[in-house]
């Protein structure tokens, strides 16, 4: 017999110079709600922070008669900093990540100097499980751990619905790039197929749309079985060589993410910002390379 989920509310909220998209997730008539990977507006160029866009977010639930008890990253996002603290501070909720996060801070601990990192996982509230099934704000959460873009990448199925993060993308953009420390594209296509073993016609919430050419407006959800029909990476007859080779060549020929060092290790914190230096100024670290063939820098 078929599993009949009941489908939550889901309001989306599209952050456009990250091309990320927010999502706050109720049951029917509740008055409790879940945020997903909310955004903490960031200049890049000029340090400057904004909490524009959880505002925006908390604003909707409180319109709606909802409160955020939980906040859930679908993983350790390199292109913008995380609203979690933002809306931990202001509504108690309670911030959930994927358990292997731990991963993630080990890998890049020592790449930032970042010695108050655990390592564990500790700055999160929960740290969930592949298979874990949690009640959350009057909804069933079931936990898929979907890595290969990163270690801790997870997806979260409620409902009739399941937010997956970077996994995949819009059928006619394809899927998440492989390339960052810990992630693997034979990983990635193995996930994929884990969440293809889904009902066809379970919505897929997507953390990203890039418009790509040909199309005019942005969109970031699509159901399974339209992604398993015409995903151009992993769609119908794409095997994992095939799969593997793609993304390995496509990898080689992407840039790194604007925000990719501010972001890395401001999540791995669970979106807080490094501890303040001797003078009280909370400061951001950009290791160098390649600077020992650079004269006169010693």
């Amino acid at each position: 017999m078929t599993e009949v989920r009941q489908p939550p509310v889901v309001k989306s909220f599209f952050h456009a110079p990250m091309n990320t998209v927010t999502y706050l997730v109720s049951a029917p008539g509740a008055s409790r709600a879940i945020v997903i990977d909310p955004v903490l507006d960031y200049d890049h160029r000029s340090g400057e922070m904004s909490s524009a866009s959880v505002d925006a977010v908390l604003a909707a639930a409180k319109k709606d008669g909802l409160t955020v008890e939980w906040v859930l990253e679908t993983h350790a996002h390199a292109d913008h900093l995380s609203g979690a603290p933002t809306i931990k501070a202001r509504t108690g909720a309670k911030v959930g990540i994927g358990a292997h996060i731990a991963e993630v801070q080990t890998l890049f601990r020592p790449i930032f100097g970042a010695d108050d990192v655990s390592g564990t996982g500790a700055e999160f509230d929960r740290l969930f499980r592949d298979g874990d099934q949690a009640n959350l704000s009057g909804l069933t959460v079931d936990v898929l751990h979907t890595p290969g873009h990163t270690p801790a990448c997870v997806s979260y199925r409620i409902g009739d619905a399941v937010f997956v993060g970077d996994t995949l993308f819009m059928p006619d953009y394809g899927t998440a790039r492989a390339d960052f420390p810990g992630g693997d594209a034979a990983t990635l296509y193995r996930s994929i197929q884990k969440l293809f073993a889904l009902p066809d016609e379970t919505r897929v919430f997507l953390c990203h749309d890039y418009l790509p050419e040909g199309r005019d407006h942005y969109v970031w959800e699509t159901t399974i079985g339209a992604e398993k029909r015409s995903n151009i990476h992993v769609g119908v007859g794409k095997s994992q060589e095939d799969f593997v080779a793609m993304r390995t060549a496509r990898d080689q020929g992407l840039a790194a993410p604007t925000l990719l060092l501010p972001a890395i290790q401001t999540n791995i914190r669970a979106g807080h910002l490094p501890p303040p230096d001797a003078d009280g100024v909370r400061r951001l670290r950009i290791p160098l390379r390649g600077e020992t063939a650079i004269d006169g820098l010693n």
